[in-house]
């Protein structure tokens, strides 16, 4: 009976420490749910824009997002811009309260130019306010940034009221062809110390070179310079012709005189013969070395064609010897001078027929004729 006594005793003292473990398993189980429900900011929560009203990160809203998510840094994730109604432009785009950044027009520039670029960021108030820090620049390749400012302004739109933040790049361009002013980054701080970021979109920018009128002066100067040349090479061969239709015509005519003078040679007067043939030569002399050369004043010339035109004396392959122009011409100052070589026995022949007189046979004036035509280099007609 005692033994039964000790036993039941010993099952009572087993049971009441279970139960005391199962209690104290119990407390801790509710402090621990306790601490999990205990909320992570205070009431003094984030405030942030959205498009309706204000957003307000209260307690419960961050204890709900914990439980959610299980952040094991017992932070609640923040939400997005588009989520609070902040939107960011880039360019000149629209009004601050239109999102996105869709262009009107494609930039344009010109290698030097400076421009500026502004980004908006903008939101609805309603008597709030956000600090928008940059954290990135506008260099890249070909684009230089010399600077930034910022400004503020509230405007109303649809009954609300809309505050923007535009912060203006001056931006250099650097070099020519299809370049991209890059996405601007920015931040906006909280009270739980983490931050908001915003990026824009970057924007495509048609950079050319300045325009140098240089190479269209140069081009028009060249192409006028050679229409002139052409001109001038068009008129120096229309002179070549025609000299050369003169010469060829004044060949032609010294022959039919030429041939004429052999004709005659058998009944002609010896005298009178070679003072025509002397004529002759004195016209190929002045053909060929011009009247400056021959020592003929052009008034002396011109006084003796007018004269042998008033006179009305010339006739056909013979003309009078007074008053032709190659009269004044000096055959023996051109031999004097080299420019008549081989003509000292031609010329001692005329010089016979002008003072010597007497008569000549035939023969003789033909072997003349035969040396004129061989100094003139005048041909026979075969």
């Amino acid at each position: 009976m005692k033994e039964k006594n000790v036993n039941s005793k010993a099952v009572k003292a087993a049971k009441t420490k279970k139960s005391e473990k199962v209690a104290k398993a119990k407390a801790n189980k509710v402090e621990n749910a306790a601490l999990v429900k205990e909320p992570s900011v205070d009431s003094a929560a984030l405030v942030m824009p959205v498009n309706d009203s204000t957003a307000v990160l209260d307690a419960g809203f961050a204890a709900d997002s914990l439980d959610a998510t299980g952040d094991a840094a017992g932070m609640p994730p923040l939400p997005t811009a588009e989520q609070l109604g902040i939107t960011i432009t880039a360019g000149n785009v629209g009004s601050a309260g239109d999102a996105g950044n869709a262009a009107n027009a494609p930039l344009s520039a010109t290698v030097g130019d400076t421009i500026n670029f502004p980004v908006t960021v903008s939101w609805s108030v309603n008597g709030s306010a956000i600090l928008v820090v940059p954290t990135s620049s506008a260099n890249a390749k070909g684009i230089l940034q010399l600077g930034v400012s910022q400004e503020s302004s509230r405007s109303v739109k649809d009954g609300k009221e809309m505050a923007q933040i535009t912060f203006n790049y001056k931006l250099v361009m650097q070099d020519t062809g299809n370049l991209n002013i890059p996405a601007m980054r920015f931040e906006i701080p909280t009270p739980t110390g983490q931050s908001i970021d915003l990026r824009s979109d970057s924007v495509p920018i048609r950079v050319d070179a300045p325009f140098n009128a240089l190479p269209f002066i140069a081009g028009g100067a060249v192409g006028i310079c050679v229409l002139l040349a052409a001109l001038w090479r068009m008129r120096k061969r229309a002179n070549a012709r025609a000299a050369a239709d003169a010469k060829n015509a004044f060949e032609n005519a010294l022959r039919e005189k030429m041939m004429v003078l052999k004709q005659r040679v058998m009944v002609a007067d010896s005298r009178e013969w070679l003072l025509e043939l002397e004529c002759i030569c004195k016209e190929y002399a002045l053909q060929q070395f011009g009247a400056s050369a021959c020592g003929i004043a052009e008034s002396a010339g011109a006084s003796g064609v007018a004269a042998e035109k008033s006179a009305g004396t010339a006739s056909a392959g013979k003309m009078s010897v007074a008053t032709m122009p190659a009269a004044s011409v000096n055959l023996d100052a051109l031999v004097a001078d080299g420019k008549l070589d081989g003509w000292k026995p031609l010329l001692e022949e005329f010089a016979h027929a002008r003072y010597g007189g007497g008569k000549r046979d035939s023969f003789e004036n033909k072997e003349t004729w035969k040396l004129a035509m061989q100094l003139m280099g005048v041909k026979e007609d075969e």
